[in-house]
Order: structure tokens, then sequence, then C-alpha cells
């Protein structure tokens, strides 16, 4: 009696079971609240860009009549400034922990550090769970996904001012936090 094919089948069957198990274990807090963290920290980022400063964006050819057709936009929304505020943006991950709401109970990785322009304004940190390093490498490595995953539709979203980034790169986008308590909230 030949095995092979009976073989065959039970290891497809594993190998089934397995990848539901592993697809069904992503920690939905965690990569929404890194999906909200991207925007926040982009957003703010912008902010501090001043709003006068501009950029040559466009081709540097000469048109047949000896003109050169470039335009300027606002350093702040450029793509190129986007696209190196992206590649750093993970690197504030650290300044984030799980933060649970003491009135709803909903979980979410929340800024605990306050930025050089919000002097004095601390959070509660009772409401704060500091797991170290691990919760906030977890944290970078989400967003470091996100951003490689999404990239191209994040500077779209950011270049082109869209209100409500946060909605459209997280639910509509991404889906990371489609279905969830804290979906439409501000960060």
């Amino acid at each position: 009696m030949n095995m092979a094919p009976w073989i065959i089948q039970i290891a497809l069957v594993a190998m089934s079971i397995l990848t539901e198990t592993t697809e069904g274990k992503k920690d939905k807090v965690l990569y929404c609240s890194a999906c909200r963290a991207i925007v926040d920290e982009l957003n703010y980022s912008i902010s501090q860009i001043d709003p006068k400063k501009t950029i040559h964006v466009g081709g540097f050819r000469l048109n047949p009549d000896g003109s050169l057709t470039d335009k300027k936009v606002p350093l702040a929304r450029s793509e190129s400034n986007l696209s190196e505020l992206l590649d750093g943006v993970c690197g504030s991950m650290s300044d984030y922990a799980l933060h649970m709401d003491p009135d709803t109970k909903i979980k979410q990785y929340k800024r605990f550090a306050p930025r050089s322009s919000d002097a004095g304004d601390f959070p509660d940190f009772n409401n704060f769970k500091f797991d170290g390093p691990e919760g906030s490498n977890a944290l970078k490595f989400v967003c470091e996904s996100i951003v490689e995953e999404f990239e191209d539709y994040i500077i779209s979203l950011f270049a082109k001012e869209t209100d409500h980034v946060v909605d459209k790169l997280c639910n509509e986008v991404s889906d990371h936090c489609k279905g969830t308590k804290f979906q439409s909230d501000e960060l």
C-alpha cells in the first residue's frame, strides 16, 4: 500500500491549520496603535516645519522654447521631506506605552513622553503599562512593517494634506483599526 498520498494530505492539513493560527495572532491593539502613532508623529513633525519654506519640484529639463518648468511646493508636504520623515518615524515608538482607559477599559498604545513643545503637560502614568524595551520594540517592529508596506500611500495621503488621514490610512487602506472600539478616536 502506498502511503505517500496519505502523508501529503496530512502535511497539507497541518500546514493549513498552522497558517490560520499564525495569521489569527495579529494583535489588533498593537497594529492599530502603531498605525495611529505613525500619523500622529508625522503630523507633529510636519507642524514643526516653517510653512513658508518651499522646495522646487519637477523635472529640470528645458522646454523647446528654452524655459525651465519647475514648481514650488511647501517643504513640509513635499514628497522628499515626507520620505525623510517617514524614515525616522518609527524611532519615536519608544515614547509610547500601553494605556488602559480607566473608564472604558479600552487598551491602546499612547504617547507618554511629552514633546519639547508640551512643557509640563505630563499624562497620568497610573494608566500606562510599561513593558520595558519589549513593548516598545514590538511597537517599533509593527511601525516599520506598516511603513514598509504602505509607504507610497502614506506619502500620497500626507502630500495632499488630506483631512482625517488617520481614518483613511488605519481604517480604509490598512484595515488595522477597522472594527476596533477606538477606530475614530483621536490619539
